[in-house]
């Protein structure tokens, strides 16, 4: 039976007073399981001006450059050059004991998955490895919502892990295009839409060595993170806006049929108040869909509603913002008449104005969004 070929890709900037721990680990693994696997160690150095390129080839590491700065940038590069055809990656700062990479490597193979994570959570954080924040809000959030966006089967136990094991060809298959700190999130983000099938392994997570400046920045970096997430989940835009906006339009012509204020549950609702507000809340889910739909202007799978809009022909695009401005123009000059009927002093129809300027405010937001989304849709 062949055995699998397996490349360490250890992304490299001015790493110089943590690399050589890193490599002496995997110097040991390779030694170790030679009989089981064929290892290569591949440093992805990413423009070091220290002496980390000559400290990864002193331990017989191949060093391969990757031009284009970043995270990610790094990982991609040094995957693409990878020989193997299992993929190992960690952090060059040791926070991360390679000594642990076998159990990954061996889930892989022996369960047939695609992917193998490295969960800190569910292994040893030593004292002082990971912030409160990092471990009690910012990595516990991210879980939720990628689980919530784009988890079936499987679901994610820690995303912002940096210890991973994978087949190469299913990652240059998942098409990664991040190039900074988020290359975490879209990685396990791809593999889940592609129904890949994934694991977790219990590792261990140590300090920062005295001394070594970190290039997490923890708000930049996790803000970054979120915006991928949300880059490939139109869907949650469309389904909460909707909601939003159907429920509170139904609220608003209650209001206006109603007539009067309502008491429901101990509250008066139905009012001149509580209608400016349903029109709020409306406008706000509006645009909250048309989020989505400028979202998945830039996405191959998206709901009908949203390929109906985009698909739709110039000419036909220009008719139906012709037929709401048209709308809008009647619902202004039957504001302008009834303001007129009172000598232009006193408007006292004010459910009819907050519907019909709601309604004016929907077309036109509306039309906004369906023009920005065809020029965004053109490249």
């Amino acid at each position: 039976m062949k055995k699998p070929s397996v490349s360490f890709v250890i992304p490299c900037l001015n790493e110089e007073k943590t690399l050589p721990y890193v490599l002496e680990k995997l110097v040991k693994v390779k030694k170790d399981h030679s009989k089981e696997m064929e290892i290569e160690i591949l440093v992805s150095d990413n423009g070091s001006t220290d002496r980390s390129v000559t400290i990864a080839k002193k331990f017989g590491a191949r060093v391969a450059p990757a031009k284009e700065r970043g995270y990610g940038a790094a990982l991609d590069s040094g995957i693409r050059n990878a020989k193997g055809d299992i993929i190992v990656f960690a952090d060059a700062d040791d926070t991360y004991d390679f000594l642990e990479s076998p159990a990954l490597i061996r889930k892989l193979v022996e369960g047939n998955f695609d992917m193998v994570i490295g969960s800190r959570l569910d292994g040893e954080i030593h004292k002082g490895a990971m912030p409160f924040l990092h471990r009690y809000l910012g990595t516990p959030v991210i879980n939720w919502i990628i689980n919530l966006l784009y988890s079936k089967k499987f679901k994610i136990r820690d995303s912002n892990s940096g210890f991973r094991c994978f087949r190469k060809d299913k990652y240059l298959s998942w098409d990664i295009k991040s190039k900074g700190m988020e290359f975490a999130s879209e990685l396990l983000i791809k593999a889940l839409i592609h129904d890949s099938k994934m694991e977790h392994v219990p590792v261990s997570l140590y300090p920062d060595k005295e001394g070594r400046i970190p290039h997490l920045k923890t708000w930049r970096d996790g803000m970054r993170h979120l915006l991928r997430i949300l880059f490939y989940g139109p869907h949650l835009f469309e389904r909460t806006g909707l909601s939003l906006f159907v429920f509170f339009w139904i609220q608003l012509l209650i209001g206006f049929f109603a007539g009067k204020v309502l008491s429901i549950a101990g509250m008066n609702l139905y009012g001149i108040h509580s209608m400016v507000f349903f029109s709020f809340l409306s406008i706000l889910g509006l645009s909250l869909w048309g989020t989505g739909l400028l979202i998945a202007t830039k996405q191959p799978r998206i709901s009908k509603i949203y390929q109906t809009i985009l698909d739709m022909e110039e000419d036909r695009l220009f008719f139906v913002l012709l037929s709401g401005l048209g709308i809008i123009s009647l619902a202004i000059v039957w504001i302008f008449l009834q303001w007129k009927k009172s000598g232009f002093i006193f408007i006292n129809f004010e459910r009819e104005f907050i519907v019909a300027t709601n309604l004016s405010l929907t077309l036109l937001i509306f039309g906004l969004q369906a023009v920005t989304a065809h020029i965004m849709k053109r490249d």
